[in-house]
């Protein structure tokens, strides 16, 4: 059966709560069993929860470390998810920090999310995908789900 947008709603916000606090198990267990991530502007898309694991685990060892600051910017809410916007700063190895805009759609499904849609910087999206970066496959537009 398939859930209230709020419920779908308190799952998005499990989800970044789950990601903020390095819970891999936790960011796992809010997505349906065949996930897809589409990263604009450069037209990717991940799909698969290996896939999904494998980027997780890279984030939560690599890349969040890196994150030397963030900001939500915003956030809206509709029957297709809850888009949150971020300023983030991440620090580079070599000791400069850049800063970067974020714009994340948390995907509703029935009964979970079914990923997310980024629209970031393609620096930062390689930063994000590094370890999947080769098996990404190329995407036409959003997709409704």
């Amino acid at each position: 059966m398939a859930r209230s947008i709020a419920e779908l709603t308190a799952i998005a916000h499990r989800h970044a709560a789950a990601e903020a606090e390095g819970d891999l198990a936790a960011t796992l267990a809010t997505l349906e069993p065949e996930p897809v991530y589409e990263l604009y502007p450069v037209g990717l898309r991940m799909t698969g929860l290996p896939l999904a694991r494998r980027y997780y685990e890279h984030f939560f060892a690599r890349t969040a470390p890196r994150i030397v600051g963030y900001e939500m910017v915003g956030e809206w809410i509709n029957e297709q998810g809850v888009l949150q916007e971020y300023h983030l700063s991440v620090r580079y190895d070599d000791a400069p920090v850049r800063d970067f805009r974020v714009i994340g759609l948390l995907k509703f499904g029935d009964t979970a999310l079914t990923g997310e849609r980024l629209y970031a910087d393609t620096e930062f999206l390689r930063i994000l995908f590094e370890p999947v970066w080769g098996e990404l496959e190329a995407c036409g537009g959003p997709s409704n789900r």
